[in-house]
């Protein structure tokens, strides 16, 4: 089948250039001067390229782009412009444009860009149809994660207590999820809480409430999230990080399913059941005596081990898929497909940091692939060669250089940024005013 070209230009110079230099025997090319002519001929023949000027009478490219987007999303647009101001730039890229060209054209680049094109739409002919829109879930077909499936089905059933071990990043607070989530008490709350986020006294204040006056700061009576968990699940991830003095307290809510707010002096009862998580080695930090042996043993009653991704690579593309239709969903777009080159790429890399490192390395290639197909230059994966001390930054300057790296991305768009960003636009607004990116 014929390949076809609309070129849009109000430059007849332009328009004739382009026809003779694209069109062939495997090529067909029409021509519009303005978007209403060319609005015209895509609803008559519609084209697999659109190739059109940004600055034009009447409709500009990129009102042209966004009705195309609009009309006949499956036409690749591709923007020219002898202006390649960076808000007009992020503006076509924002809005779905496949490329953008800078006049004076350059023959070459132009049929490197339409064969690009013309590929990856033959790689999007082969694209999966879009998955079911699932929340997080699990994924994995191997046959250490069928074990895992099965696992979580019996310890759902009863209330025993559960320690998840894996490397960080291979999904430990989703197995604690789906163990709550097949459980009869399902229908009460699943509190997640992070022991590395807090020192230990705060912690214990954070699991088991205060009373008023109990410290300096406690102003009224604060609940624990023991109590709001009621008959539901205690997450505790981290637990191998926690203080030897927390360990203790701990191990009482396991053993008499009671505990003391901070500053009470009568113990309050749970019910919840303890689910909890570790990347470290338990029976070293047993050995150096920085993990209570009681607390361990107590926490081993049903023992769950994650495979790191590494270990079981045939789930590969499973997760690429998964991750891919999550990450476009939430970006509002159709799912792009991924070329051979960039699943060759994803193939072989080791991923240390799990699904984790692959989730993310994937939402970054969905925002920015501009077209329907993901390629290796996307993906930005590989071992980097390690900073000189003099390079390194600190938490702001790598949460300002990111939220920066997503606004470019975007286009400027706020509301899209904040989407990908996992925040609340206000809470987007303090940040670029924070780092004076507004």
């Amino acid at each position: 089948m014929a390949r076809s070209i609309l070129v849009v230009d109000d430059d007849p110079a332009v328009r004739r250039s382009l026809s003779e230099a694209l069109g062939d025997g495997a090529t067909e090319v029409r021509t519009a001067e303005d978007a209403e002519r060319a609005l015209a001929v895509v609803a008559a023949h519609p084209p697999d390229v659109a190739l059109t000027d940004v600055r034009m009478p009447g409709l500009d490219g990129i009102d042209l782009l966004r009705l195309l987007r609009e009309r006949a999303p499956s036409v690749a647009v591709i923007l020219m412009s002898a202006y390649d101001e960076l808000p007009t730039v992020a503006t076509a890229m924002r809005d779905g444009a496949i490329d953008f060209l800078v006049k004076p054209l350059d023959l070459h680049q132009v049929r490197s860009v339409l064969a690009r094109v013309f590929a990856d739409r033959a790689t999007r002919g082969r694209a999966p149809q879009p998955a079911d829109e699932t929340p997080d879930r699990l994924v994995g077909r191997d046959a250490r994660m069928i074990d895992i499936y099965k696992l979580i089905g019996q310890v759902a059933a009863s209330r025993t207590t559960v320690v998840i071990r894996g490397e960080s990043g291979t999904g430990k607070e989703l197995i604690a999820r789906a163990i709550h989530h097949n459980s009869a008490d399902r229908a009460e709350p699943f509190v997640a809480v992070n022991c590395t986020a807090l020192p230990s006294t705060l912690l214990e204040s954070e699991l088991f409430g205060h009373l008023r006056g109990a410290f300096t700061g406690a102003v009224h009576d604060r609940r624990g999230r023991f109590a709001l968990a009621g008959r539901g699940t205690i997450f505790l991830d981290e637990i191998g990080d926690t203080s030897t003095e927390f360990q203790g307290k701990l191990l009482r809510v396991l053993q008499e399913h009671e505990y003391h707010p901070v500053g009470a002096d009568r113990p309050e009862r749970t019910e919840a059941r303890v689910i909890a998580a570790t990347h470290r080695n338990l029976e070293e930090l047993v050995a150096r005596r920085a993990f209570r042996e009681d607390l361990y043993y107590r926490l081993r009653v049903v023992e769950i081990v994650i495979p790191p991704l590494r270990e079981r690579m045939s789930d590969l593309p499973l997760l690429v898929e998964y991750l891919v239709q999550r990450a476009s969903r939430a970006a509002g777009r159709p799912p792009p497909v991924l070329s051979p080159e960039a699943l060759q790429a994803l193939g072989a890399h080791s991923w240390p940091g799990n699904v984790r490192e692959l989730e993310n390395c994937l939402t970054r290639a969905v925002v920015l692939a501009a077209g329907d197909v993901i390629r290796p230059e996307h993906l930005a994966i590989g071992s980097a060669p390690a900073e000189p001390e003099a390079r390194l930054v600190t938490l702001a300057e790598l949460e300002r250089e990111h939220v920066a790296r997503v606004l470019r991305a975007t286009g400027g768009h706020k509301a899209r940024t904040a989407q990908i960003l996992g925040i609340s636009r206000p809470r987007l607004d303090r940040v670029l005013r924070k780092y004076g990116l507004e």
